[in-house]
């Protein structure tokens, strides 16, 4: 653990470093808060559209991932890249304790808010065991065959919300192709600072080929600017108080569980890809993670988690300095109190935004690989190849369980099964290694 709580960053320059940028270490003031325009960018669709799934407002969404976001950043000592955004692992219980019909705001969001903020405690709480007795007990449930394992089936599973958001038309479909081309173009024949900012670069790009083919020549769908015209510049986001219920508490408490395996999962990825020990940081990051989830809770946001999408940001771009998410967080707070960027925001085509994920969600899984492949993980064994056969599938095919009232889905019965099987399977093979020593 560092002496001091929080790094001394040093600086470098994006166009002459062709190396990645490490947690510690940043870029030029202007460089980093672009970069952390990008990370906005990154996170904003799921963190606007679980909100949507449950009936909460998106403004206030957005302002709660930067303010868990930078309470994230201050516990965690600024050693840990990552970005909170609104969880997918909270839209069906939510559902289910409140019945909520899809349509405007949730009524009863107030009975689940009460299980969120106590999904938030249970996490603090494990974060503090963590940080009191180490990580090698997470170690043993997560080894590296696991954590590769989850992160790619966490990729593999937002990979049909992608595709299917771009299914609707040939030209929706054609247009999510042209903007995968257009980040890998920018990709490849960029260098320096744009080669940094592929995607959103490559985003703005599609948009523009977009319109241009739809309000200038009349394909497919027009951009609608109405709402935009129409938003006020300043407002604030609706909160909800929340109301306590037991019920509600045993549904969305649990939730914990899947919280922890997907920061765990983060963690893991992050310190394969720069090569730094991140272990020392993991109670921190619960810590922060649960008491950020508390705090959404107690203004009506959703439950919030470190996020996948940002993994892939990092990973492309090879920039993991944590003042980059300093920068992601002051924007979305400053956004979360603009009703006029919300509209600007869903004025990006469907389309477009499905091609760019298509791009990041296949650098989650990629991700998840690469955790493989620096800890050199052996896959003649049967039963690494056995656990990472299945929980792939489980994941890529959403395989839900129902326990009761709750219901497990694709990245928690992935993440489980994960951990189950290759404790199983370790222990057997353990057993069989040391029966042929003493034969």
């Amino acid at each position: 653990m560092a002496s001091s709580w929080f790094p001394q960053w040093q600086k470098k320059s994006a166009v002459t470093d062709n190396g990645l940028i490490a947690p510690d270490e940043t870029l030029p003031a202007g460089q980093t808060i672009v970069l952390g325009l990008q990370h906005a960018v990154a996170m904003f669709g799921a963190t606007v559209l679980m909100p949507l799934l449950m009936g909460l407002d998106p403004n206030l969404a957005i302002l709660v991932s930067g303010i868990g976001t930078l309470l994230f950043f201050f516990v965690t000592g600024g050693r840990v890249p990552s970005y909170l955004g609104s969880s997918a692992a909270f839209v069906g219980v939510v559902i289910a304790v409140t019945g909520f019909n899809g349509q405007g705001l949730n009524p009863n969001l107030s009975i689940a808010l009460g299980g969120v903020i106590a999904c938030g405690l249970l996490y603090t709480l494990i974060g503090f065991v963590v940080m009191k007795a180490g990580t090698r007990w997470i170690e043993n449930l997560m080894p590296p065959v696991v954590t590769g394992a989850v992160v790619m089936a966490i990729g593999l599973n937002l990979a049909p919300i992608a595709v299917h958001s771009v299914s609707a038309s040939s030209f929706d479909s054609w247009m999510a192709v042209m903007t995968v081309l257009c980040i890998g173009l920018v990709a490849v024949f960029t260098r320096g600072m744009i080669q940094r900012l592929l995607i959103l670069i490559g985003l703005i790009v599609a948009w523009a080929i977009y319109a241009l083919l739809t309000n200038g020549l009349g394909f497919g769908k027009p951009v609608d600017f109405t709402l935009l015209a129409q938003a006020p510049w300043f407002g604030l986001p609706q909160t909800t108080a929340p109301t306590f219920d037991m019920q509600a508490i045993v549904l969305i408490a649990p939730v914990a569980i899947i919280l922890v395996a997907e920061n765990l999962g983060h963690i893991k990825a992050v310190a394969g890809m720069t090569g730094r020990n991140l272990d020392p940081y993991m109670g921190r990051a619960f810590v922060g993670d649960g008491l950020a989830t508390m705090i959404s809770g107690t203004l009506g946001g959703s439950g919030v988690t470190t996020y996948a999408e940002n993994i892939g940001v990092m990973a492309v771009t090879k920039v993991y300095s944590t003042l980059a998410f300093v920068a992601a967080a002051v924007i979305a707070l400053i956004l979360g109190f603009s009703p006029k960027f919300g509209a600007l925001i869903h004025t990006i085509p469907g389309p477009v935004i499905g091609g760019a994920s298509i791009v990041v969600f296949g650098l989650i899984a990629v991700a998840g690989a690469r955790i493989w492949v620096q800890n050199h993980v052996d896959f003649s064994q049967n039963g690494n190849l056995i656990m990472v056969a299945t929980t792939l599938v489980l994941g890529a095919g959403d395989f839900a369980l129902k326990i009761g009232e709750f219901t497990l889905g694709g990245i928690g019965t992935a993440t489980f099964g994960a951990i189950i099987l290759n404790a199983i399977l370790r222990q057997r093979g353990k057993a069989l290694a040391e029966n042929k020593i003493v034969g």
